[in-house]
């Protein structure tokens, strides 16, 4: 079959599929019933003994991989952060109400951000293999037959491939904690010039374990508050000592506007903007004024053809560390004006904690639903505002407003800056 681009300059990227694996709880409906009520699902880790760590609370999830309707094939197979993303996939997939089989393959493609990629399998292997780490020179025949899986990140982005008979473009994005919002920026650049028309793209990440836990604390980014672990979390709170680690998985269905509007289908949102810059500054350090992430915020604001005036809501990093909650209140001001004091903000990591290169694709999801809902969530464990971040948080409790713009940041190790605006597509300006 010929393969060919179908690029025009008014091709519009929308989302029609949610699929989610979150801590508190796994499919749409159940995370966005945690977001709105609140909720924290924060708690001592479980995964492993957390004992001679730093720092002991994770926002977990509770996923059982027959239940979820998972071979033994796959679970064997596959990675548990690989898992995730199937699960999420299957969800998405079955939102759209797209049927995939009647399209040309070669039109979907596939997009997955992940920051650590397979790290929970390679460590388990890692201890069998080097027999507790009691040996330097490891025996491989020890090893799962599948290890090489785990060692290729790009095997996720094939098993959602596989599972949605997509034989376009794949890859995995990798850009630490801007990995979620730079895999659907990617897959909505790959409709918009015309090389496919659907994209089945998201994030995933399973990083609680001891390995990731043990790099944290060494940069003491992750918080020592163990005697507490549901209000561990607490962005743009005074007495916020550090982010506290998730794990789970977003996956979205993205499609070209007038494909969705033929077969009829329910758009979520469009993706009108999207940009990413970096500060060539530190690896883990910011800069207080928030140049970049402005910068971020204002590219994309053009693409989307806003003015900060038309924004009805900011999903922030809000990371919960002293650093990144004053740099990005600082963006908000230097790239949206006076405006930045009149839009709410809230930050979703209070709930679900941080999930490094996932944690993108779960907030996009949780704006789409925010537009859908009209309903903006809250920021949890909000009761002592940091005097030097004095914008609209949405402390503790949801609020219902209508919603047809959203903007979402994200900000990663390394220095990545990455902004994407949602607007519901009939409020564009032309």
């Amino acid at each position: 079959m010929t393969r060919h681009r179908e690029s025009r300059p008014d091709r519009r990227v929308v989302i029609t599929g949610l699929g989610a694996v979150a801590p508190g709880g796994i499919g749409i409906k159940a995370y966005w019933e945690l977001l709105t009520a609140g909720r924290s699902a924060t708690r001592t880790i479980t995964h492993y003994d957390p004992s001679p760590f730093r720092s002991r609370v994770a926002a977990e999830v509770d996923f059982d991989p027959v239940r979820e309707g998972l071979s033994p094939q796959e679970i064997r197979r596959l990675d548990r952060a690989a898992q995730f993303a199937v699960v999420a996939a299957r969800e998405a997939l079955a939102d759209s109400g797209l049927a995939v089989a009647a399209l040309d393959p070669g039109r979907i493609g596939t997009t997955l951000g992940s920051a650590v990629g397979c790290t929970t399998s390679l460590e388990q292997e890692y201890v069998v293999v080097s027999d507790g780490g009691r040996h330097w020179e490891v025996d491989h025949g020890y090893a799962v037959r599948d290890l090489y899986r785990h060692f290729v990140p790009s095997s996720m982005a094939v098993e959602v491939a596989r599972l949605a008979g997509a034989e376009g473009p794949a890859a995995v994005v990798s850009t630490g904690c801007t990995s979620g919002l730079d895999a659907l920026g990617h897959a909505a650049e790959l409709i918009r010039e015309g090389s496919v028309d659907v994209m089945v793209a998201g994030a995933t990440e399973a990083p609680i374990s001891p390995i990731t836990s043990a790099c944290f604390d060494a940069i003491h980014a992750t918080t020592p508050r163990n005697d507490d672990p549901e209000h561990a979390s607490r962005p743009f709170d005074r007495t916020r000592n550090g982010l506290v680690l998730g794990e789970g998985s977003a996956v979205l269905m993205l499609e070209e506007l007038e494909h969705a509007q033929r077969r009829g289908a329910r758009i979520y949102a469009e993706i009108a903007g999207f940009a990413s810059r970096c500060n060539a500054y530190h690896m883990t350090g910011l800069k207080a004024d928030g140049v970049e992430m402005a910068a971020a915020i204002t590219a994309a604001m053009d693409e989307a053809r806003l003015g900060p005036d038309r924004l009805d809501y900011i999903n922030a990093h809000g990371s919960s560390t002293k650093m990144n909650d004053r740099h990005e209140t600082a963006a908000f001001k230097v790239s949206l004006g006076e405006h930045a004091y009149r839009t709410p903000v809230s930050s979703i990591k209070s709930m679900i904690g941080h999930s490094l290169g996932a944690i993108g694709a779960l907030e996009i999801a949780a704006c789409a639903l925010a537009m859908e809902h009209s309903t903006v969530p809250p920021t949890a464990n909000l009761h002592e505002p940091d005097p030097d971040c004095d914008l609209d948080y949405v402390p503790l409790q949801a609020r219902v407003q209508r919603t047809d713009a959203v903007l979402s940041v994200g900000s990663g190790f390394g220095g990545f800056q990455s902004a994407m605006v949602l607007a519901r597509p009939d409020r564009r300006m032309p």
